[in-house]
């Protein structure tokens, strides 16, 4: 799906950090970094989905804030580090995603890629959050399946894990 109007503008080199290593992509400038991800990089675990920045399945890092890519043109991501959720795990699975797996925190999985890249957000920036600091990282995610429940309860594990590892 291409974006309306990009291909009437001038292409440019975006030169950016794609999940560690550096990539340079031939974009309009009004690109959607989502249309970026998905459709040029093939980095297909970041989704589609409102396309309004409403639902939050296609969040990325940026620079280490959670980004809706939707909503995330080429040119603003100029010089920018990059994160997906094929960037969060390393090596081995990340302690976050291992907890969405333990608590359940997931039913169909659509939306757990961006609830990953939101909390892994608010984990590097707060290690302990509260409980009012937890539903704000959470405020910009939907899920339409699991009633919420697994996915707190993940998150509570995540920062539980973290903690055990410092």
């Amino acid at each position: 799906m291409s974006d309306k109007g990009a291909e009437s503008q001038t292409p440019f080199a975006l030169q950016c950090f794609i999940n560690g290593g550096e990539k340079t992509i031939e974009a309009a400038p009004s690109t959607r970094l989502l249309t970026i991800l998905r459709e040029d990089l093939a980095l297909t675990g970041t989704k589609r989905s409102c396309e309004v920045g409403r639902c939050g399945a296609c969040m990325v890092l940026i620079d280490g804030k959670a980004v809706n890519s939707c909503l995330s043109m080429a040119y603003q991501c100029s010089g920018k580090q990059i994160t997906t959720i094929e960037g969060v795990a390393v090596s081995g699975m990340d302690p976050i995603q291992q907890a969405f797996l333990e608590e359940g925190g997931f039913q169909c999985g659509y939306c757990t890629p961006g609830m990953v890249i939101s909390v892994k957000a608010m984990l590097d920036e707060n290690p302990n959050p509260s409980e009012d600091e937890i539903a704000e990282a959470l405020s910009g995610n939907i899920c339409r399946c699991t009633g919420y429940g697994g996915i707190w309860r993940a998150v509570k594990r995540a920062i539980e894990g973290r903690r055990a590892a410092t």
